[in-house]
């Protein structure tokens, strides 16, 4: 319960046009301490389980094994943990490309399901809580690969979820 009220405060946070993108190049430490807030931790936490959902928790606890085997007592970067997924997956999915959209770009998509009887549309923007004219700048051109998961009426969230990866602003 706690975890779900910080994660919403971040997004509520990330959910200004003010915020900032998890990871992103810096030039002074000014910075660098601006980078590790709340924001960072909490929505860094969250893409993580996000990803641990999708990857499912084996592959996804396979993956930190190999990052953690081949960056012991060295520094790593957040590509290093993307290409060590990379590799459990055998190149089926880039994980590298499609955690980058979640951490380069600041905020979260709106995702709008629509169904029309048996057909399912699917469509992504970025949400935005409030607009705040100080710090405006368009993010029309975000696009996020976003892995949703769903369940159908012939099984249940234990036994056969489904995955799509929606990687276009619009799909089906």
């Amino acid at each position: 319960e706690d975890f779900l009220t910080l994660i919403f405060k971040a997004m509520m946070k990330d959910a200004l046009n003010s915020s900032h993108p998890v990871s992103s190049a810096v030039q002074s430490s000014e910075q660098i301490e601006e980078m590790f807030d709340a924001l960072s931790y909490i929505k860094g936490a969250s893409l993580l389980l996000m990803l641990k959902h999708y990857l499912t928790k084996d592959v996804f606890q396979a993956g930190i094994e190999v990052y953690l085997h081949n960056h012991n007592y060295r520094t790593a970067q957040s590509d290093d943990l993307w290409d060590s997924m990379n590799e459990i997956t055998n190149g089926t999915l880039d994980v590298k490309k499609m955690m980058k959209t979640w951490i380069v770009h600041k905020g979260f998509p709106l995702v709008t399901v629509v169904r029309k009887g048996k057909n399912i549309s699917v469509q992504q923007e970025k949400f935005l809580y409030r607009v705040e004219p100080e710090n405006w700048t368009s993010d029309a051109g975000y696009l996020w690969h976003i892995p949703l998961t769903y369940i159908t009426n012939r099984c249940n969230f234990t036994h056969c979820t489904n995955a799509y990866l929606l990687d276009q602003k619009s799909g089906m």
